[in-house]
């Protein structure tokens, strides 16, 4: 598969961060689901189109390494990198300052297919990801 990657610009605000000006940790599972979400929406398949086609996709997985702390105003660059689609969806995140390019934080999630009638889980992705995935690298 070839790299499907989006890059979603985030500048931390003031209500974010601490009284040192660190962004709080748990704030940046928001904003790697607002770079998810810049990410399904490039390959047409976020969550409203999920739902349609009669799946949910709950996060089963969740894996940050903080290696600089994210500060008030400062401008970074999260980078959403589609990494596996056959066994669930593995989306790689890298957060950037986006001034001097400097890694700042890696993460990862995982999400995994269930039928929103029977409540199953699926083993495999459906095959509606992959023909969405398909669908985009032919477009491009």
């Amino acid at each position: 598969m070839s790299e499907i990657s989006t890059q979603t610009l985030i500048k931390v605000p003031f209500y974010d961060v601490d009284a040192m000006e660190v962004a709080w940790h748990g704030h940046y599972v928001k904003y790697m689901e607002q770079a998810r979400c810049d990410l399904l929406d490039l390959i047409g398949y976020n969550y409203p189109q999920m739902k349609a086609s009669g799946y949910f996709w709950p996060v089963i997985e969740l894996k940050i390494k903080y290696i600089k702390p994210l500060r008030f105003g400062q401008k970074v660059i999260v980078k959403s990198t589609l990494a596996e689609v056959e066994y669930g969806l593995r989306v790689n995140f890298e957060f950037i300052d986006a001034e001097t390019q400097t890694r700042l934080t890696k993460a990862h999630t995982k999400q995994v297919a269930v039928h929103v009638k029977s409540g199953e889980m699926c083993l495999l992705s459906p095959d509606v990801l992959s023909d969405q995935i398909n669908q985009y690298l032919r477009s491009k």
